[in-house]
């Protein structure tokens, strides 16, 4: 469960996020207690559990280059290594397939000591929208996937955040 409210940027930091959740009673008290700490919400987004690897995608629009696309490990790893790529949309398969190797944590995308690798593919998908989306929407100044669960067979954008 996630507290939405535009108050609210990054909802772990804050505990607007409560997770493994199993049942009514649970979700219930969670609903009161983030109700009783953040006082006005806009309500609540109650979502199934992904795993996966972390990554960010995202889009700011430049004063000079106009809308600039981001790829990099996600969650926690977005702040603390700062670990991304950028690009100015239009942003194409083969070059959104670059920038994921650019990036200097790509053995953990790929897959290390037995872990299966990501599927890329889904990835460039999203990143090609994200630069489509950009460019047909002028109005969107800055939007953030993150975090971005990537396995062997799917992506789940589990958080979004949209500025316009």
């Amino acid at each position: 469960m996630k507290a939405i409210s535009s108050s609210i940027v990054h909802k772990t930091d804050v505990g607007a996020v409560k997770l493994n959740i199993s049942n009514l009673e649970e979700a219930n008290a969670t609903w009161d207690e983030m109700g009783n700490k953040f006082g006005q919400i806009e309500g609540m987004l109650v979502q199934k559990m992904a795993a996966g690897k972390e990554v960010i995608i995202g889009m700011k629009k430049d004063i000079t280059f106009g809308p600039t696309i981001l790829f990099g490990l996600g969650g926690i790893f977005a702040e603390a290594i700062k670990d991304t790529t950028l690009r100015v949309a239009s942003v194409e398969k083969n070059e959104a397939l670059k920038m994921m190797q650019e990036i200097k944590g790509i053995k953990i995308l790929q897959g290390m000591r037995g872990e299966k690798s990501v599927d890329f593919d889904l990835l460039a998908d999203i990143i090609l929208n994200l630069s489509r989306l950009a460019l047909e929407h002028p109005e969107i100044k800055e939007i953030d996937l993150n975090p971005v669960m990537a396995t062997e067979n799917s992506t789940t954008i589990v958080d979004a955040r949209v500025m316009i």
